[in-house]
C-alpha cells in the first residue's frame, strides 16, 4: 500500500498537476493540505473520474484538508482536532481506510513570531500530541500525515541563516515534534533516508528549487505497528518542477 501526503497549495489551481501525479504515482491513499477552497468548491467529480473517492474539510484562503482513496472506503471519524472548541480553522481530518487510521493534518505556520500566530502553532501541536496518545489506545495501525510546518533538525534544511527567525525552525516547535518521536512515533522519511535529506518544500523565491535550497516540513509519522510494516519512503521531487506547481512535493511511504 502506498500512502502519500501533498500540500497542494490550492487544489483547483493545481488540479491538472494533481491528476497527472495521481495517474503516474498511483498512491492508494493521499492526504492533501492547503486546499484553499470552500467545501462546495472541492473538485470531487474530477477526482472521482481520476479514480479517487474523497473526504474533505474545505476552507477559503490558507486552509483545508482532504483524504483521497483509490480503492477502499473512507470512513471519516473526525473533522476537527480536539482540545479547542473555538478553533474554526480547517486543519485536521481523520478517517479509517482498510483498518488504518489515517490522519491528514496541516499544522499552523506560526509566522510572524513572537505573537498570537506562533502561540496558536505551539498550542495546536500540543493538542495533536495529546490526541495522538488517544489514537494509540485504539490499537489500530496509524499514520499521521501532512504538513507539520516544522523543520525537525538542522539536517532538514539547506545550509542557511536566512530562516533563523522563521517559526518553522524555532526550538519550541522542534521540541514538540521531537516529543512525538520520543513517544514512539517513527519519522518514516528519516527512517528510510538516515544519511540524506529528501526535502519536501522549496519557496518560489530566488530559484531555490533549482538550487535545491529546500526544507523538510511534510512528514509521515507511524505508530509502532505501522513502522513495522514500512518498506520504503520518498519524495516525488520532479512534481515541484512542473509548470504552475505547488511549492511542495508529494512525500510517500509504502507499507506491507
Amino acid at each position: 500500500m502506498k500512502i502519500a501526503t501533498f500540500n497542494i497549495n490550492n487544489v483547483n489551481k493545481r488540479l491538472p498537476n494533481l491528476i497527472t501525479w495521481l495517474k503516474s504515482s498511483k498512491p492508494d491513499i493521499v492526504c492533501l493540505q492547503e486546499l484553499k477552497a470552500d467545501q462546495a468548491d472541492f473538485p470531487e467529480v474530477a477526482l472521482r473520474k481520476a479514480g479517487y473517492s474523497a473526504a474533505w474539510v474545505g476552507q477559503r484562503t490558507w486552509n483545508g484538508v482532504a483524504i483521497l482513496s483509490r480503492r477502499s472506503e473512507i470512513i471519516v471519524t473526525r473533522r476537527t482536532l480536539p482540545g479547542d472548541a473555538k478553533d474554526a480553522q480547517s486543519r485536521y481530518l481523520e478517517a479509517v481506510i482498510d483498518g488504518i487510521i489515517v490522519v491528514c493534518l496541516y499544522a499552523p505556520n506560526g509566522n510572524p513570531r513572537p505573537g498570537p500566530k506562533f502561540d496558536y502553532k505551539l498550542a495546536w501541536l500540543r493538542r495533536l500530541s495529546r490526541h495522538a496518545v488517544t489514537l494509540r489506545k485504539t490499537g489500530a495501525p496509524i499514520v499521521l500525515a501532512g504538513d507539520f510546518n516544522v523543520v525537525p533538525t538542522l539536517n532538514d534544511i539547506y545550509p542557511t541563516k536566512s530562516w533563523d527567525k522563521d517559526a518553522l525552525v524555532q526550538p519550541e516547535a522542534r521540541k514538540l515534534f521531537a516529543a512525538l518521536l520520543k513517544k514512539g512515533w517513527t519519522d518514516a522519511l528519516r527512517r528510510m533516508h538516515p544519511d540524506t535529506t529528501p526535502y519536501t518544500f522549496w519557496t518560489y523565491w530566488r530559484g531555490r528549487f533549482e538550487r535545491d535550497a529546500g526544507l523538510r516540513i511534510d512528514h509521515l509519522l507511524l505508530d509502532p505497528q505501522m513502522a513495522g510494516r514500512l518498506q520504503d519512503a520518498g519524495v516525488d521531487r520532479p512534481i515541484r518542477g512542473k509548470a504552475d506547481a505547488s511549492d511542495h512535493a508529494p512525500a510517500w511511504i509504502i507499507v506491507s
